[in-house]
């Protein structure tokens, strides 16, 4: 088992399915009645954030409880970096402290890597700028895979803001690697160059939802953009929002995904975002099982 998950390329198809699998296992365990393990009694998990979070640090931190390990949550906001400490000072703080894995969540892209250097526990990215998500891939793959049963094959087209989205960097490096064919749709000024070595592009999501297993809808970063990336607001959700006419251009059996927070009525219509087709909700509570496992393979638990 590879001791950091710093990327979705970290991952090969054994080391990912070995993930998945071992997810899998935890959501059986989390239907008892004690929903705790022992397995990482006596280690401490910190979550390093740097950057607001809702879903991302409450999930690590009900993984890391449920697996018995002592918690820190450490936020920017009261603490010495607020005063200027460095991240490589904050890291050495966490370090003296016995920190066996630190959790990052940083606004500046290849900070979990810098942080890899400096502390002995295992790193994992919870996000790093517009990089990477990697647990956000893996959780995301598991719930494919739970809805639809296989990964390999799986046509995958994820929608939107692709240009700023950490979640799809990831999503597209892990599903390659497992198999699945992955297309970004969006605007040309929200399509990044450099991915198209990995997956397909489109501009047209209307061509593109008839042959789609699952779709994956993004949000429109805008504190992220310094320029005008599209017209308008009411433009980008008339091109490339998911409705309910373009969700019946859906085969029968395909599935709607986010990542979250969502736009209501810009990426995705609320119909949507509720209907039976959509998997949002279960992307939140597959996240805690996924999480679970990463913090377990890599702390080498029992």
């Amino acid at each position: 088992m590879i001791k950091h998950l710093r990327s979705a390329a970290d991952l090969d198809a054994d080391t990912a399915t070995l993930i998945l699998d071992t997810a899998a296992e935890m959501a059986a365990l989390s239907g008892r009645e004690v929903k705790k393990l022992p397995a990482l009694r006596g280690r401490t998990v910190v979550n390093l954030f740097y950057e607001d979070s809702t879903r991302t640090r409450i999930s690590f931190e009900a993984a890391a409880k449920r697996l018995s390990a002592d918690v820190i949550n450490f936020s920017a906001k009261g603490s010495s970096v607020s005063k200027g400490e460095s991240l490589k000072d904050t890291a050495l703080t966490l370090q003296a402290m016995g920190a066996d894995a630190v959790v990052i969540r940083h606004s500046a892209s290849g900070a979990p890597h810098r942080l890899a250097n400096w502390v002995e526990g295992s790193v994992v990215n919870a996000g790093d700028g517009t990089h990477e998500h990697p647990t956000q891939a893996l959780l995301d793959a598991y719930t494919m895979r739970s809805r639809l049963g296989r990964l390999d094959g799986l046509k995958v087209a994820i929608v939107g803001d692709v240009l700023h989205s950490r979640v799809a960097r990831s999503n597209i490096l892990l599903l390659s690697t497992l198999g699945a064919r992955v297309t970004v749709v969006g605007p040309p000024t929200l399509i990044p160059l450099d991915l198209t070595d990995k997956a397909q592009v489109s501009y047209d999501l209307d061509a593109v939802l008839p042959d789609s297993d699952v779709v994956m809808m993004l949000r429109v970063q805008t504190e992220r953009m310094q320029d005008s990336y599209f017209p308008s607001a009411r433009e980008y959700s008339r091109r490339y929002g998911l409705d309910v006419p373009r969700l019946r251009k859906l085969p029968e059996h395909a599935i709607v995904m986010h990542p979250g927070p969502m736009n209501r009525g810009m990426e995705i219509a609320p119909e949507v975002a509720d209907s039976p087709r959509s998997t949002i909700v279960e992307q939140v509570a597959n996240g805690v099982s996924v999480r679970m496992a990463v913090l377990y393979l890599l702390l080498g638990g029992k």
